[in-house]
């Protein structure tokens, strides 16, 4: 039996556990620096846990944001099919939503951490909690064991660092792995939270929060330069905007922050061209000829808006209605087609879902994931410099990464590398 240390108790840690475990080769066993298992995972997607997403294979490939033809041994070794399977298999089943968004049937992510500790305990996998790890033992390029914090040293073959990013670092996400990988030589990438609200410099988003709009475009833009564009559901905050809209496309505009001015426009109507909207309000005005304009527009917006609408369009919000030129009815209608923002900052990392950046991937075998300069040291998941947008597609890296590394570690202990 050749022993396998996991550092690490997330998403990925827990899959690798159970996939290398699975093998009858490999004695594994589990460093986790919380007091229990899944700290993130347990809150992420709302708690709901998204744990992968049912589209098309190639799907994955354009929904991963950095380095995705890393990940091509990895997402066809093992599919979204695959994991889905995995967890019917370890009796959490599945259903899919809007955007082919998988989730547990309870919408409870507690069922998915509790299905992987299941499986483990089932597999006899040793579950050390409360064990932080201090440092790695690398001797002439070699993996020998690890050093946890109280002193204790633990000698093994191969180790797995599942350790995660940045983000939610309340979770243990410290980036313990970063520090582990730049001690056996590898370099990190430059980091950056990602999957997170956006700050905006307009003052009147204070006065929408907690407005939450559905079914509207936002396109993010640098100069006539398109970034991103999608329609769905945002949220208006206290600093600016989230929301699955603002999340995903803050995926797409990481490096731009700062670099240059970045404008986000909502289309408040997306479903109706500027002509359509136009003959709208004209309808709407018509039945409203004598009322103030500030109390016409009722049946277009929700009521936190309007005052916003009415400061914006630069209508006096007294006006009767058949007093408001064709100038001014136009502007309003360009108005409700481009609400526009200016993107000031990203959240930090306690807000983000994860963390951009990570170990450099060109030093990690892609068909294995173990590190080309140290043998028997493996690196999965978040900490590596992989990330996709919002729908799943994390956690797929989470799981696909881990399945990869044992597989990886399963050969190489059957062909008596490791010893």
């Amino acid at each position: 039996m050749k022993r396998v240390l996991i550092i690490g108790g997330g998403a990925a840690g827990m899959a690798a556990a159970v996939f290398a475990a699975r093998s009858g080769v490999c004695q594994v066993e589990v460093f986790e620096k919380n007091e229990k298992l899944g700290k993130k995972l347990f809150i992420t997607g709302k708690g709901r846990c998204n744990v992968t997403n049912a589209c098309d294979t190639e799907e994955l490939f354009t929904s991963v944001r950095s380095n995705p033809k890393f990940l091509y041994s990895a997402f066809y070794g093992f599919t979204n099919q695959d994991a889905m399977q995995f967890f019917e298999d370890l009796g959490v089943p599945l259903k899919v939503e809007r955007g082919n968004r998988v989730f547990p049937v309870s919408d409870h992510s507690s069922d998915i951490i509790r299905g992987l500790e299941n499986e483990m305990k089932r597999l006899n996998v040793q579950i050390h909690l409360r064990a932080e790890v201090a440092d790695i033992i690398i001797e002439e390029t070699r993996f020998h064991g690890i050093r946890l914090k109280d002193g204790r040293v633990v000698d093994a073959d191969a180790c797995v660092v599942a350790t995660g990013g940045f983000s939610y670092q309340a979770t243990g996400s410290t980036g313990d792995g970063y520090r582990f990988a730049e001690a056996a030589g590898h370099q990190v990438t430059q980091l950056s939270p990602s999957i997170v609200p956006l700050e905006v410099k307009e003052d009147y988003v204070k006065r929408l929060q907690g407005l939450s709009l559905k079914n509207v475009q936002v396109t993010i833009s640098a100069g006539k330069k398109e970034l991103y564009s999608d329609f769905g559901e945002m949220l208006f905050t206290h600093y600016g905007v989230s929301g699955p809209l603002i999340l995903s496309g803050s995926s797409y505009i990481t490096n731009q922050i700062g670099k240059e001015t970045l404008t986000l426009s909502i289309d408040l109507k997306p479903a109706l061209t500027q002509e359509q909207l136009d003959h709208r309000i004209l309808r709407d005005f018509e039945e409203n000829r004598n009322r103030d304009f500030k109390n016409s527009l009722g049946k277009l917006f929700p009521a936190k808006l309007i005052p916003v609408i009415v400061a914006l369009s630069g209508i006096p919000e007294e006006k009767k209605i058949h007093e408001i030129s064709r100038e001014e009815r136009q502007q309003l209608v360009r108005l409700i087609k481009h609400l526009t923002m200016t993107v000031s900052g990203l959240r930090g990392y306690q807000e983000a879902i994860i963390t951009r950046g990570g170990v450099n991937v060109k030093a990690v075998n892609p068909s294995t994931m173990e590190s080309r300069m140290t043998q028997g040291l493996y690196f999965i998941g978040e900490v590596l410099d992989l990330d996709a947008v919002t729908g799943g597609f994390n956690l797929q890296i989470a799981w696909s990464t881990a399945y990869t590394a044992a597989q990886g570690i399963i050969a190489a202990a059957e062909d008596g590398q490791v010893s």
